[in-house]
């Protein structure tokens, strides 16, 4: 039996550009809505909801964490992200289930540069946001600065609904403009609410001219308030419900205001996730294709639909193996039931289904559509994958992750744990999609691929603490790409003879450029059978199968348009391994005479130094082949530099800034694009020892910044 009705949920993420208080509002939200009763501090490693050991011992996010709480009979399940670029892939396929998240700001750094990553995720699967400016008491704070930066930077509808109550050392509250209502905190964040009209005069008078903004920018994206606007004949009720339609509709973002470190807003940011973010019936049904007929249609949140579930996230345990989060988007489901995977055709059995509290678990029999729950007993499922009713199959669109810009090679120190290595890396690859392993054919290396050095850094402390595998890891080496820049016709011959039935398989090809970001584009133009249609997959296949390894350096080939033009075939020795044969060669050919060249990956990096050092850092970018893209003086007297880097440059970077600044420098990057490397150092690449990682020993214990 549902324990509440579903309009009375609210599944939200917490997400913000790192260190901008994210864990800390969770386990203060935890707090308040007695989930926990004593407050853990990420500086001391006592956050719940950091419960790795690597993010105790790093003090950041690495791992999305899944917990639910109580607050004015409304259940909030709730999915605190990490902040790091690296770990970005635990966004995004948080914001693929999730119906609202509350964005976290910092009042000094404003918009950063993972909170635009942030944004963007949750403009591509529609989710609607509020945002909360934390940290208002620090050190040149600016509520008014960083609202307006969310406008022109993210290019949001922010409205303000909270105003401060001073700022920096003299921050003592907030005014709620919706109620105009001030609440006033003691040191120990302990709540007043006082009356407006006892603040002093210039408060009240910006509260009033705030509030009449906030009315009219309501009324522009509201009709139904508007009316009521126009004749002065509306309540506060009536600005709610306007409040929550904007925003569930994308019209608006309501802004707060807070410091989560000494307990300051924390209560108002509660309400406003019940008032305004949306329950699973506010949001529009899920699609998804019926892998039967093809067809498009839609699950509704109720449980007297179908079952239908996303899993979205794999975790291992060690007490009761591998767990699987599920999003809940109809239907209803029991322990023991009988589920179906239509993407792997497989029926399993849900053994057990659990409701998390960070990596605390806590039994239930069964769970409801709009819910979110992990579950035991499905071991072929894995990220991306859908559950459902076997009688009325349905295919949800799974999350797409980024490709890994960075590789090292490890290796067991002994031979003996060499299968241990193996089996440790499989289980890890399952619960991580950003995370690629694959053995070099050349020098027959493990090699792992993640989104940083701190990826993999985690990666292979994990390997060490989790699974007991001593490893010997081998220098960061860069994801490059090759790709061609002239167009090129090539045949390709496969022939063989041997006596018997022969091989006979002739193919012409184009290939030419595409604009980065393209991949392997094929296409089929043959005419009048000059080879029959069963071949042409095997010709795909082969171009495919080519471009994983490019002529130049090894690198897998990218942004290539290949056509089939012409070829031939025998009626008795053609065959698909011979026309596979054929593609392969002719797309070789043709790459090394279509002037190819070495594409090398591009970071976005955001600097944040004092102005006294902005020469030496503008040097130092220079000397490292970056771009300038825009330097802007923030409060504080601090510089924010964006540049676009080489990542190949940027390897013991947080050293050099940290000498450069005397330690007060910080900086972030993340994947941006792809661009030609220099014709010198491609020629150092071609020829040094393609792809050979000299090893290392890692030390057990490696800290993190």
């Amino acid at each position: 039996m549902r324990q509440y009705p579903l309009d009375k949920i609210r599944n939200i993420g917490i997400a913000a550009h790192i260190d901008a208080g994210k864990t800390t509002t969770t386990e203060r939200i935890l707090f308040y809505t007695g989930k926990i009763h004593r407050m853990g501090e990420v500086d001391e490693g006592t956050a719940v909801m950091d419960w790795m050991i690597q993010e105790k011992e790093r003090g950041i996010t690495i791992t999305s964490a899944a917990t639910s709480c109580f607050w004015k009979e409304a259940n909030i399940n709730i999915i605190d992200t990490p902040g790091h670029v690296d770990f970005t892939v635990e966004v995004e396929r948080s914001l693929r289930v999730l119906d609202g998240v509350v964005v976290i700001f910092c009042a000094v750094g404003g918009v950063q540069a993972q909170s635009e990553t942030v944004w963007r995720q949750a403009n591509k699967y529609r989710v609607p946001r509020i945002a909360f400016v934390n940290k208002m008491d620090r050190l040149g704070a600016n509520f008014f600065s960083v609202v307006d930066k969310i406008r022109t930077r993210l290019g949001a509808n922010a409205v303000p609904i909270q105003i401060p109550i001073g700022e920096e050392s003299s921050f003592q509250g907030v005014v709620d403009l919706v109620e105009m209502q001030a609440y006033v905190y003691s040191e120990e964040g302990q709540e007043i609410p006082v009356a407006l009209s006892e603040l002093p005069t210039t408060i009240v008078e910006m509260a009033n001219s705030q509030r009449v903004l906030m009315l009219e920018k309501i009324a522009e994206v509201d009709d139904e308030f508007l009316e009521k606007y126009l004749v002065d004949s509306f309540t506060t009720d009536d600005i709610k419900n306007a409040i929550r339609r904007a925003t569930i509709a994308y019209k608006l973002v309501p802004v707060l205001c807070g410091s989560a470190l000494k307990n300051k807003g924390i209560q108002q940011l509660l309400n406003a996730i019940v008032y305004y973010l949306p329950s699973p019936l506010d949001i529009p049904p899920v699609k998804g294709v019926n892998p039967l007929t093809g067809e498009t249609e839609i699950r509704l949140a109720s449980e007297n639909e179908p079952f239908c579930a996303l899993a979205f996230k794999i975790m291992a345990d060690p007490h009761v193996g591998k767990l699987t989060f599920i999003r809940i988007y109809s239907g209803h489901l029991k322990k023991g039931d009988l589920v179906y995977n239509p993407g792997k055709n497989k029926r399993e059995r849900v053994a057990r289904i659990l409701r998390m509290h960070a990596n605390y678990r806590e039994n239930i029999e069964e769970a409801f559509a709009g819910d979110i729950v992990a579950v035991v007993g499905v071991p072929s499922t894995t990220t991306g994958d859908t559950l459902c009713d076997e009688n009325k199959p349905i295919l949800l669109e799974a999350p797409h992750f980024p490709e890994p810009v960075i590789s090292i090679a490890v290796e067991p120190k002994t031979k003996a744990e060499e299968e241990k290595l193996q089996s440790a890396l499989q289980k890890m690859v399952i619960e991580d999609p950003s995370l690629r392993v694959h053995t070099d054919p050349e020098t027959g290396q493990q090699i792992i691929s993640g989104m940083g050095e701190l990826h993999l850094e985690i990666v292979v402390d994990r390997l060490q603490r989790e699974y007991g595998v001593q490893v010997r890891v081998g220098k960061p080496q860069v994801a490059y790409r090759e790709t061609i820049t002239q167009k090129v016709r090539q045949e390709g011959y496969y022939v063989r003879q041997t006596g018997g039935r022969g091989q006979y398989g002739h193919v012409v090809i184009d290939v030419e450029p595409l604009p980065r970001g393209s991949g392997i584009v094929f296409e089929d133009k043959i005419t009048q059978g000059a080879i029959p249609k069963e071949f042409i997959p095997a010709v795909k296949a082969g171009i495919e199968e080519a471009a994983e390894y490019g002529v130049l350096a090894g690198f897998p080939v990218v942004d290539v348009k290949v056509t089939l033009v012409d070829g031939s075939y025998h009626e008795v020795d053609s065959s698909e391994i011979a026309f596979k044969l054929a593609a392969s060669q002719a797309f070789r050919d043709a790459l090394a005479k279509a002037n190819p060249k070495i594409l090398e990956p591009i970071m976005e990096v955001e600097i944040v130094v004092p102005s006294s050092y902005l020469g030496d850092v503008l040097n130092d970018i220079v000397a490292r082949r970056g771009k300038l893209e825009s330097t802007e003086l923030s409060s504080g007297e601090t510089v924010t530099i964006k540049a676009y880097i080489p990542l190949a440059e940027m390897f013991g970077y947080a050293t050099a800034l940290r000498s450069l600044t005397q330690g007060r420098g910080i900086y972030t990057m993340q994947p941006s694009h792809y661009s030609e490397l220099p014709e010198n150092i491609a020629k150092e690449l071609v020829t040094s020892s393609k792809g050979v990682y000299p090893l290392f020993e890692l030390s057990q214990n490696k800290r993190g910044g």
